[in-house]
C-alpha cells in the first residue's frame, strides 16, 4: 500500500468512545453513519458500487483519503473507501461532482482515483477532456453530462480500478438521450498507461 494513503486513513478515522467499542450513537460515536475501507478490494468495490444504498469513494490522494472519510463521518454516511496502492501527484476533486482537469474537443476522459495520472499522460497531445472522479456514487450525472455536450464528438473512455465497465451503466442512464461510444477501461490498480494510450487511439475517430 502507498504508505501515505495508509497513513491518511489512521489519521483521518474517529477513536471509539470509551464508553463502548462503537459509541452509544454507532460506530465510532459519531451519528449512525458506517465508515467501511479497502485496499485493492475490486470485489468489494463492485459490491458497494451496485448498492444504491451506500457512497463510494476511490480517492487518488491522501489529501482525497482525509476528506472522504471525514466527510463521511460528519455526515453519518453509509461509505465505501477504496484504496489504491498508488497515488496521484497532487490532490483533486476538491469539490462535489467531477472535476475538469484537461479541456478538450475529441471526446471525453473519465478517470477514476488513482488512474487520473497514468490517464493524463497516456492522453498527452490529444485533443480530450479529462473528468477526475474521486467519488462514484452518487454517479455525477450532471458533471458528465456537460462536459460531453461540450465536445464535438461523445466519446467517453472509462478508465476504474475496479472492473472494466463497473461505471458503465451508469454513463449509459447519464447519456441515454445523447448518441454516444463508451469505451470501458479497467483492472487491477496500476493500470498500464500504454495499454490505455494504445486504447484511447484506437478508439478515437
Amino acid at each position: 500500500m502507498h504508505p501515505d494513503m495508509l497513513r491518511a486513513v489512521t489519521e483521518s478515522l474517529p477513536a471509539a468512545r470509551p464508553d463502548g467499542p462503537d459509541g452509544p450513537d454507532g460506530p465510532a460515536g459519531h451519528g449512525t453513519g458506517t465508515v467501511l475501507v479497502g485496499y485493492g478490494a475490486v470485489e468489494e468495490l463492485t459490491r458497494f458500487a451496485t448498492d444504491p444504498r451506500w457512497t463510494v469513494h476511490v480517492p487518488g490522494h491522501p489529501d482525497e483519503v482525509r476528506r472522504a472519510i471525514r466527510s463521511a463521518v460528519g455526515r453519518g454516511e453509509r461509505a465505501f473507501v477504496h484504496l489504491s496502492g498508488d497515488s496521484n501527484a497532487e490532490p483533486h476533486g476538491l469539490s462535489e461532482g467531477f472535476e475538469l482537469v484537461r479541456e478538450g474537443l475529441g471526446g471525453v476522459v473519465l478517470a477514476v482515483g488513482a488512474t487520473l495520472d497514468p490517464v493524463l499522460r497516456a492522453t498527452a497531445g490529444l485533443d480530450l477532456a479529462v473528468l477526475y472522479a474521486a467519488t462514484v456514487r452518487p454517479f455525477d450525472q450532471v458533471g458528465l453530462r456537460t462536459a460531453v455536450l461540450a465536445a464535438a464528438h461523445a466519446d467517453v473512455v472509462l478508465v476504474e480500478p475496479g472492473l472494466p465497465g463497473l461505471s458503465a451503466r451508469h454513463v449509459a442512464e447519464t447519456l441515454v438521450h445523447v448518441p454516444h461510444r463508451l469505451l470501458p477501461l479497467g483492472g487491477a490498480d496500476g493500470l498500464d498507461e500504454d495499454v490505455v494510450a494504445r486504447a484511447v487511439r484506437d478508439f478515437l475517430r
